[in-house]
């Protein structure tokens, strides 16, 4: 495998602003995460910072990617009691927050946890087309938001809660 660049948190709004015309976010706010997009929106943004050229390639991260940079080197269910490390049905009081306002993993990774379901690279299994979610989400339950926790649905499938974060790979 090829070395990769994770950012601390999700795309935010701004950043999404500053690269499409198109905010499909309900919460809206700079600093909140982008939600309500699909794999294949999350798709057309990747190729529009591609096609920067400017050294990087930029993915979403594959699956073990994204839960090996959650985890932070631990092997438990979280880093730290929910509450203050991660946006969720219990204190999100029904919308997503700021990125960055939780308590990082090891790493200085935020919201790998709650806020908003993040989409993979990864196809559910061998036989759908259906795309892996993973993380949570600002109204997901406690009982969700672990690291190994999957959910998926259809590439052009647009809900609620669906966010991303971008990998970078250095080119040259």
């Amino acid at each position: 495998p090829r070395p990769f660049e994770i950012p601390r948190h999700e795309v935010t709004q701004q950043e999404r602003e500053a690269v499409m015309d198109h905010n499909p976010s309900q919460f809206k706010g700079g600093r909140l995460p982008v939600e309500g997009v699909s794999w294949d929106e999350a798709q057309t943004y990747l190729a529009r910072l591609n096609e920067r050229e400017d050294g990087y390639r930029y993915r979403l991260p594959a699956e073990a990617e994204r839960e090996y940079a959650a985890r932070a080197g631990i092997s438990g269910r979280a880093y730290g009691e929910l509450t203050g490390i991660a946006w969720y049905s219990g204190n999100s009081t029904g919308q997503t927050h700021h990125v960055g306002t939780r308590e990082p993993n090891a790493w200085g990774l935020d919201d790998v946890l709650g806020n908003v379901w993040e989409w993979c690279q990864d196809p559910f299994d061998e036989t759908s087309n259906r795309r892996v979610l993973r993380g949570g989400s600002w109204y997901s339950p406690a009982r969700v938001l672990r690291f190994s926790r999957r959910f998926d649905l259809r590439p052009g499938m647009r809900t609620s809660s669906p966010g991303f974060l971008v990998v970078r790979e250095r080119t040259k």
